[in-house]
């Protein structure tokens, strides 16, 4: 029977490209128009049949974890191309369908209080730095970055998202600023040596933590950046620039009032705060069971009107509303190439099953971003509507202008 219903589920799925499925029983089932790109998998425990029926995701994703789902030349990304691809141009009312059963429990798996966040941050941020070491640029910037060229370097890009960011906030020499999940310090970093300010980085990873505070240790940088290993709502005062790169996918979404609560409350009367998270263009809908089991437990990238829902009540006003499209998208392609050239010393750290998770983790990704228009939000907010220049101007400066007013901000 359940060989049976993933046949008619695939035959009403597989549109475009070829799928060629060999069953646990002997059996092989092809769909698709003959077309490219072309998979072969192999189903090798008996009971994948069902699991892909009543929870497709995750027991495509836990299958080739465990070996049980074999693809050919080990075509993981050819296989994700074609799934991937396919959901995206499926029948609208089959994609609702699926959502809504996911969703049922979106509220439970989100709730996030200061206790539960820190564990949900403890599984992924805590693990092993020589892991991140294997595939992130030198600044170990762990969040999009902003390829202004197509021929940009990852570091390259990740510096341009660090200045455009900085950009954006307009940051002046003794400004205080709050970066609220600071990871390992990098923009803190940045934003004190080339721009003067004075920053408060606080983050729930003791791991992101200890190395943060060393790396300010090591620039010379301690009387200008503060880590605390600390909840943002814990934090107190306010700041002239608030910042936030990749943390807003970590709230939960019944706690969105409340974040945004706080960056109105902390930021002063003439600030500017630069939220920078994942987001999704299609309406809310929920996060992939896999990744909330293996990779990001608590995760969800919301859609821009609920973001915004919760914003507008804040009393806050949106300056700019800036969305990178496939960016991300290269940007794991990049983590992804490096560290599968490390792939040795990955599984010397873990071993070969998790080196198999963290591949699906990032193919998946990026799939996700050049198929299902996933994509960066980038929102300004202000207290006042004249908080910023009336146009986007003054973000794109000639590069050899702009290296000469970070020079005469770090000369005053």
């Amino acid at each position: 029977m359940w060989t049976w219903l993933l046949d008619r589920m695939l035959s009403g799925l597989v549109r475009h490209g070829t799928l060629i499925m060999h069953m646990p029983d002997g059996k092989t089932l092809r769909h698709g128009d003959g077309g490219a790109p072309t998979v072969e998998v192999s189903l090798t425990d008996p009971a994948l049949p069902r699991k892909l029926v009543l929870n497709p995701d995750m027991a495509l994703g836990e299958g080739y974890m465990d070996g049980s789902v074999v693809i050919k030349d080990d075509d993981l990304y050819g296989m994700l191309t074609l799934a991937l691809s396919n959901v995206a141009a499926a029948p609208r009312n089959w994609r609702e369908w699926t959502m809504k059963m996911h969703r049922l429990m979106r509220w439970i798996e989100q709730f996030n209080p200061a206790s539960r966040a820190k564990r949900n941050v403890a599984h992924h941020y805590d693990l092993s730095g020589e892991l991140y070491d294997l595939f992130l640029d030198e600044d170990r910037q762990y969040s999009c970055a902003y390829f202004r060229d197509p021929d940009y370097t990852l570091e390259e890009a990740q510096s341009a998202k660090k200045h455009h960011i900085a950009k954006k906030l307009l940051i002046e020499r003794g400004m205080t600023v709050l970066d609220i999940g600071c990871g390992w310090g990098g923009l803190a970093l940045t934003l004190a040596r080339d721009y003067g300010a004075k920053v408060l980085g606080v983050t729930l990873s003791e791991e992101q933590y200890k190395v943060a505070v060393q790396r300010a240790k090591d620039a010379g940088l301690e009387d200008q950046v503060e880590f605390r290993l600390c909840d943002y709502r814990n934090v107190s005062g306010q700041f002239d620039r608030i910042v936030s790169v990749g943390m807003f996918e970590h709230v939960g979404v019944p706690q969105y009032r409340t974040y945004f609560r706080a960056v109105h409350d902390r930021l002063a009367p003439g600030g500017i705060a630069l939220i920078h998270f994942i987001g999704r263009p299609t309406p809310p809908g929920a996060t992939s069971p896999w990744i909330t089991k293996y990779i990001f437990p608590g995760g969800y990238c919301p859609s821009l009107s609920e973001t915004m829902a919760a914003m507008e009540r804040e009393h806050l006003y949106e300056t700019d509303i800036e969305i990178w499209r496939l960016h991300y998208a290269e940007t794991l392609k990049n983590w992804h190439d490096r560290f599968m050239a490390n792939i040795d010393r990955a599984k010397a750290l873990y071993d070969e099953r998790f080196c198999r998770m963290w591949r699906y983790y990032l193919i998946g990704s990026e799939l996700t971003f050049r198929y299902n228009g996933q994509c960066v939000f980038q929102i300004q907010l202000a207290h006042k509507q004249d908080a910023v220049p009336l146009t986007r101007d003054y973000l794109y400066v000639d590069a050899a202008e702009h290296s000469q007013q970070v020079q005469r901000r770090a000369a005053e």
